[in-house]
């Protein structure tokens, strides 16, 4: 039973700190705006690396399949 009342005071401090607190942090929410996302750039390293990567676990595949 200590446990249930531990757990009912920890769900009234937090509906209270639920209460007050957000009230505080709208007036915030709504000034920020977002920046616009960068767009997207492949300087075509990335597509290099992956193709190194592939054949790089292609060759151990193999390695292990001829030992």
């Amino acid at each position: 039973m200590e446990i249930i009342g531990r757990a009912l005071v920890a769900v009234v401090v937090m509906a209270v700190v639920a209460a007050v607190f957000p009230s505080v942090s709208a007036a915030n929410v709504n000034s920020l705006v977002p920046a616009p996302a960068p767009a997207f750039s492949s300087d075509g390293t990335t597509i290099d690396q992956g193709i190194a990567y592939a054949l790089m676990l292609l060759a151990l595949v193999l390695t292990y399949i001829i030992h």
